[in-house]
């Protein structure tokens, strides 16, 4: 690999932190066109992303996770579950607990909706080997944790 100086060495990390801003920003805009499509409150359609991500979760666990306040979490399950995007069962560990879950099906619908971006992707993908996506999918998940720690931080 070519050795390049400090000045460009900033500059190309400058480059990544924009470009991961410009890549933030057009997915949220993508994930509010998806969520206004669906009929769905910001919030509620970052819970189904949640849901949808992690599994089957408790509705303080979800609202932990989606950084919203008990009371404010019953509210977008109401909406959710109206709208049959979620069911909320009875945890088979505990009787007395709730477990928030999407039906199968409605995931299809939503899926649907990204079937432009997921194409697009395929084919930025398909310009990388097998060693550069490898690269790259650490970075993300890098960054990904860095986000994470740093919403747990102002979270706090």
């Amino acid at each position: 690999m070519t050795s390049i100086t400090p000045r460009d060495r900033r500059r190309l990390e400058t480059g990544v932190k924009q470009a991961l801003r410009d890549t933030s920003l057009q997915l949220a805009l993508l994930n509010h066109q998806v969520g206004a499509r669906l009929k769905l409150r910001d919030a509620d359609f970052d819970c189904l992303n949640l849901l949808s991500r992690h599994g089957p979760l408790g509705p303080g666990t979800l609202a932990k996770l989606a950084g919203l306040h008990p009371a404010t979490m019953t509210g977008v399950l109401d909406r959710l579950e109206k709208a049959g995007f979620v069911t909320r069962d009875r945890d088979p560990g505990d009787r007395r607990a709730v477990v928030v879950r999407t039906p199968p099906g409605r995931g299809r619908e939503v899926l649907g909706l990204y079937a432009g971006m997921s194409d697009a992707m395929d084919e930025v993908c398909a310009g990388y080997s097998a060693e550069e996506l490898a690269v790259i999918l650490d970075f993300l998940q890098r960054a990904a944790a860095a986000g994470n720690d740093a919403t747990a931080g102002l979270a706090g």
